[in-house]
């Protein structure tokens, strides 16, 4: 028999002596037990440290009356008040600055024509974009082949965690040639359809 042959029956024998080491090494120790019949440190008599008995005889701070704001910012009610309530007053506070004019309302994508396209073809979009997009009225191709930067922008801003993908993934370009009917195109720059 050669070295190469023995070589599996050499490296189990080696570990199988491992184990054995192991075994009698580790498995020979004992734990030692440790006396329980002594108490706790305080037990004995120990004086018991003074900072630690200071802070359990301190009083407790709503005890403490430092006037009326104080009084204010623990009681009950200020405790169990929302985000808008000021700790320190005691009341709701109303903010000083007016509110921002609320942002004008995007321009309606166009209206689709005819029957849904399957969105699924866009190379980056599943299902769940598919719902996304066809609850903001965007189920055509025709339409992602408008969109405008702006469009864009106010369409990535309600993707939540797949925001970005838009871009990344070249929808509108992708859009385009899907719209217009072009599988050829589609397929040299964007690889086969799905």
């Amino acid at each position: 028999m050669t070295l190469a042959q023995m070589l599996p029956y050499i490296l189990v024998a080696i570990a199988v002596l491992l184990v054995v080491f192991a075994f009698v090494f580790f498995g020979g120790r004992r734990t030692k037990v440790v006396d329980q019949t002594k108490g706790d440190v305080l037990d004995e008599g120990a004086e018991r440290a003074r900072r630690n008995q200071a802070l359990i005889d301190a009083p407790r701070s709503v005890a403490q009356d430092i006037g009326q704001t104080s009084a204010n910012a623990n009681s009950d009610t200020i405790a169990a008040a929302g985000a808008s309530a000021d700790a320190e007053a005691g009341a709701s506070v109303t903010p000083s600055m007016p509110e921002p004019a609320p942002a004008p309302a995007p321009a309606p994508a166009p209206a689709p024509t005819g029957e849904a396209d399957d969105l699924k073809q866009i190379k980056g979009v599943g299902p769940k974009l598919v719902t996304m997009l066809a609850e903001q009225g965007v189920t055509r191709f025709e339409q992602i082949a408008a969109w405008t930067a702006s469009d864009i922008e106010r369409i990535d801003a309600t993707l939540g965690r797949f925001s970005g993908r838009i871009e990344r993934d070249q929808w509108v370009e992708q859009a385009k040639l899907l719209a217009a009917g072009d599988s050829e195109g589609f397929s040299e720059r964007f690889g086969q359809n799905k």
